[in-house]
């Protein structure tokens, strides 16, 4: 007679496996000493760990290689030690059992005594799985509202703080003395360069040798965490900010598609300009020509990335001619862009002659400071002086000073500024793009640069 072909389950949750000490070692020994002197033939071991029954099957992935190797007929007999171990769901209960009556496979508790041959025991087995769904479901509310109300007290609520992050005795989220001046060079880094590549390649050169360094994988992951900003769970100033609110928004809206292209040198528009047929961002690469003299020319180019899949007739702009219009047109559209930044923040546009004079002064002084005129600290100092007096000038609560306003939009453009631009890296002429504008518009006719957008 042949013997019986066993498969093994065994299933724990880390909280019983901490309050009963009920572990996947000690359900395996048991069952495998149940099957032996039993006679039966051990076929496989499947185990699920840290896993509730009350989860969805698709998450208990060894009970799903359970059933596959039920399907092809391999098992006859299913052992586990009790029944909340094998489920704690009744629907999920009765798909499996339909499985396993199908391909004639029976399942055993060796710690209980469940019989599915008889109506009486099949009967028990129904009302013990609504008890224990109605008992796990009972201890998930009160999880839930133990939860809630750490959230109320803004506490951490489980695991391991994020990094840059450790907890107080008070059970809040503070800042890790360890960590901070990784994560604040992070931010530094991100917003020198509008890059996720040159700031992972950054971090994680620099702090190569720290015991506390962090992986591309976190620092990705800092770069796109609401919780660096201060806010948890939808809820605002829940833990100490490395950056505000509005810095985060930024970064959403301007930092590259991927943490790492595969090009060796950034793009200086990438993820700023859209196809004027599907209105999906248009990618950058490389055109390569062989010249006649047997040398090769590159050039960056920007086509939309759903050219090939979609077939549509998109625009191929070079990235020199995207650069040649904006050096062109930006400071001819910076004067009425000013004037709407000032109708909507209420700040009157006709000023006093005082204030005519105080715009004349700091003119004066950019000019001086961008010729070595004069040293920085002096530039510093009467720079601020002005920006107070002309603060003086409007109300207090409707007044936006050069000081508040974007660095990019109302300093950036002074006399001999494009001869500043030039002498730029090609990594920092992508910061200034990123931080003034927030898209660059192609006319869908003529599939020709027609406009941008500015960020603020």
């Amino acid at each position: 007679m042949p013997k019986i072909r066993c498969a093994i389950y065994d299933r724990v949750s880390t909280e019983l496996q901490v309050k009963e000490g009920l572990s996947l070692d000690a359900q395996k020994q048991a069952l495998t000493d149940y099957a032996l002197s039993h006679g039966y033939e051990i076929v496989g071991y499947y185990a699920d760990e840290g896993i509730t029954a009350r989860k969805k099957m698709q998450n208990r992935k060894d009970l799903l290689r359970l059933l596959h190797d039920v399907e092809a007929d391999k098992i006859d007999l299913i052992l586990v030690t009790k029944l909340d171990r094998w489920f704690r769901n009744i629907k999920d209960y009765h798909n499996t059992q339909a499985i396993l009556e199908a391909h004639h496979c029976n399942w055993k508790t060796i710690f209980e005594e469940y019989d599915t041959s008889t109506a009486n025991g099949r009967f028990a087995i129904n009302i013990m799985l609504s008890v224990n769904e109605n008992e796990c479901d009972r201890t998930s509310d009160r999880i839930n509202s133990v939860f809630a109300y750490k959230k109320t007290k803004r506490e951490h609520l489980n695991g391991k703080p994020a990094y840059g992050y450790t907890t107080d005795q008070n059970k809040k989220l503070i800042k890790d003395p360890k960590t901070e001046h990784i994560v604040e060079d992070i931010f530094d880094h991100y917003f020198t360069t509008y890059s996720k590549k040159a700031t992972v390649n950054y971090i994680t050169a620099k702090y190569a040798n720290s015991p506390v360094r962090p992986t591309m994988y976190q620092v990705n992951r800092i770069l796109n965490c609401i919780t660096y900003a201060g806010q948890m769970y939808g809820i605002e100033h829940y833990c100490p900010a490395y950056i505000t609110m509005e810095q985060f928004l930024k970064i959403k809206s301007v930092s590259d598609s991927k943490i790492i292209p595969h090009q060796t040198e950034p793009f200086l528009f990438s993820s700023m300009i859209k196809c004027p047929v599907c209105a999906k961002n248009m990618n950058g690469f490389v055109k390569r020509q062989h010249l006649k003299s047997g040398a090769t020319s590159e050039y960056k180019r920007y086509r939309c990335g759903r050219k090939f899949s979609e077939y549509h007739n998109g625009a191929c702009l070079s990235e020199s001619m995207i650069e040649k219009y904006l050096l062109n047109h930006i400071v001819e559209q910076l004067q009425p862009h000013t004037l709407e930044l000032m109708q909507k923040q209420k700040l009157p546009t006709q000023k006093p002659d005082k204030s005519a004079s105080i715009h004349a002064e700091l003119d004066r002084l950019n000019n001086m400071y961008q010729k070595g005129r004069i040293k920085e600290s002096y530039y510093d100092e009467q720079y601020t002086l002005l920006s107070e007096k002309l603060a003086s000038c409007f109300p207090a609560a409707e007044v936006i000073s050069p000081l508040e306003a974007p660095k990019a939009i109302f300093s950036a453009f002074l006399e001999g500024w494009q001869e500043m631009y030039h002498k730029l890296d090609i990594s920092h002429k992508k910061a200034f793009w990123k931080e003034i504008l927030k898209e660059i518009h192609v006319d869908a006719e003529s599939r020709k640069i027609c406009g941008f957008q500015f960020r603020v």
